[in-house]
């Protein structure tokens, strides 16, 4: 690996994404190979820069995690670590199950930060100190039972999901099944209720988990 470490950033807020670029250019050590506020920054750096490890938000517009699980769909072996305010379990769950290298809260110090990403792109793997390993256990075993929520979808939702679970926005999804985007959107409000999921990130992973399954579980529509 290069002594210099390549990193990219994507967050939504350009103080704060200037102020961690600043910090690790005067710490040494980093190249900052492109920044962005989106999801489709996040996925274009990914597939132009392929940086050392790459920085996202959660709550940028597209959504951090959702551009985690597409950038490991191509490319599994991108290091990604989300740079979050967030602490909530669900957050951090879901952010492991994705496959990111690493969690960190945006309270911490410049120099911790600079030692956690060299950590990262070295090989290794880093979530808060903070919690602790029985909690960690916990949020990480499978939720079979969230899984097989997925049976309870109807024919039209199992589709429409499977499309978001590509990547497709409303729009695209309405486009694709000749449909109205209204109405995507009033299945896809009964697809979060009947999963128990917060939102369409947290839906499509369950999708994904689900295609993992054996072949027995496969999705029986609902009557």
């Amino acid at each position: 690996m290069s002594a210099v470490v390549r990193i990219t950033i994507v967050d939504d807020h350009p103080l704060f994404r200037e102020g961690v670029a600043r910090s690790l250019r005067e710490i040494g050590g980093f190249e900052i190979a492109g920044e962005g506020a989106t999801a489709a920054d996040a996925e274009r750096l990914a597939r132009i820069e392929q940086p050392d490890v790459m920085l996202l938000d959660i709550s940028m517009p597209g959504g951090g995690l959702q551009a985690a699980a597409n950038i490991l769909a191509k490319s599994p072996n991108q290091k990604i670590v989300i740079l979050t305010v967030s602490e909530a379990n669900a957050d951090l769950a879901l952010a492991l199950k994705t496959g990111v290298r690493g969690y960190v809260l945006k309270g911490v110090r410049s120099s911790s930060l600079a030692e956690i990403l060299k950590s990262i792109a070295a090989g290794e793997k880093y979530i808060p100190p903070t919690l602790s390993a029985q909690l960690l256990n916990e949020l990480i075993q499978p939720e079979t039972r969230k899984v097989d929520l997925i049976g309870q979808l109807s024919d039209r939702e199992f589709g429409i999901l499977s499309l978001v679970a590509e990547g497709l926005s409303n729009k695209e999804a309405a486009k694709r099944l000749a449909l109205q985007e209204k109405t995507i959107k009033h299945h896809m409000t009964r697809i979060l209720a009947k999963l128990k999921v917060r939102n369409r990130t947290e839906a499509a992973l369950l999708m994904h988990e689900s295609r993992n399954r054996p072949v027995d579980m496969m999705h029986q529509p609902a009557p």
